[in-house]
């Protein structure tokens, strides 16, 4: 639009992935909304898309999970102008966002820099446990955790952004950490040394992955980035299986000059709910693209 702002495109939608319709609409809609964030961005508006067996479940399911998405809108103050819906056998929604940028702070994936300390905004797992949650193996309340993760925006950074100089960021989701690193690092040309222990983890993940309560999209995610990773010896293969765990709603995934890291993470933390990690560092290219320790 002119020199100065340009428009930003997203649309994200897919099948429930909790039990409460109301709660799998906030998840969708924070899960759509992720993406104009991801790119330095502000919403501006919404349109539902919506599928929905109207021959085997209620409409009152679809009118709470409208509501759900309605919610996350209202929280952040943007309207949802309308949508389209078709009939399914399966349920689906999700959102097409608007959004809009200044051109000077657009975000992207491919503009990491040497040094450059990399910060992971949310734990990750969330996969594994909606995996569970499915399969009757965790309750609702013991799957909180996640369920809060997913639904909660990823505008807490938006402020902080505006202070300080974000090189590279990506919002992490269906391919995993790994990899949306992995797609960083090939964009940036560089590689990037992250380390297990620093990496926050929701609680009961490595419990299920260790009795193979693992999502079939997780597996494939392993199975692709495997071969560009470079893993020490005493990560074991669980661990393997968390990193490229398929997120829904994930955190941020961004890069900044190390000097700038300890007071933009103040600024961040002092508004998450959840804290905001140093997770390892950009460095030259190597032989593989990643190196977990």
């Amino acid at each position: 639009i002119g020199n100065e702002k340009s428009i930003i495109q997203t649309v994200d939608f897919f099948t429930p992935i909790v039990n409460d319709p109301f709660t799998f609409g906030q998840i969708a809609a924070a899960n759509a909304l992720s993406d104009i964030y991801a790119m330095g961005g502000e919403p501006l508006f919404a349109l539902n898309i919506v599928a929905f067996p109207t021959n085997k479940l209620s409409l009152d399911i679809l009118s709470e999970i409208l509501d759900g998405g309605l919610n996350i809108c209202k929280s952040i103050s943007i309207p949802i102008l309308g949508g389209h819906s078709i009939k399914d056998d399966i349920p689906k929604y999700g959102l097409c966002v608007t959004g809009i940028v200044d051109n000077k702070s657009i975000l992207r994936n491919n503009t990491a820099i040497v040094n450059d300390v990399i910060i992971l905004t949310k734990p990750i797992g969330s996969g594994i446990i909606t995996t569970a949650l499915k399969k009757d193996l965790i309750s609702t309340q013991d799957a909180e955790e996640a369920i809060l993760t997913m639904k909660t925006l990823n505008n807490n950074t938006q402020s902080a952004f505006k202070l300080f100089k974000i090189n590279s960021c990506t919002d992490v989701t269906g391919y995993g950490l790994l990899g949306h690193l992995n797609e960083m690092c090939n964009a940036s040309s560089l590689t990037a040394e992250i380390d297990f222990s620093k990496i926050p983890i929701m609680k009961n993940v490595k419990e299920f992955v260790k009795n193979n309560i693992i999502p079939g999209g997780t597996k494939k995610n392993l199975d692709y980035v495997r071969t560009n990773v470079i893993f020490n010896k005493n990560i074991k293969e669980y661990h393997k299986i968390i990193l490229a765990d398929a997120q829904t709603s994930g955190g941020l995934l961004f890069t900044c000059k190390e000097q700038d890291s300890k007071e933009l993470l103040n600024q961040i933390n002092k508004k998450s709910k959840f804290k905001s990690t140093i997770i390892g560092k950009f460095i030259e290219s190597q032989s593989k693209n990643i190196i977990c320790n």
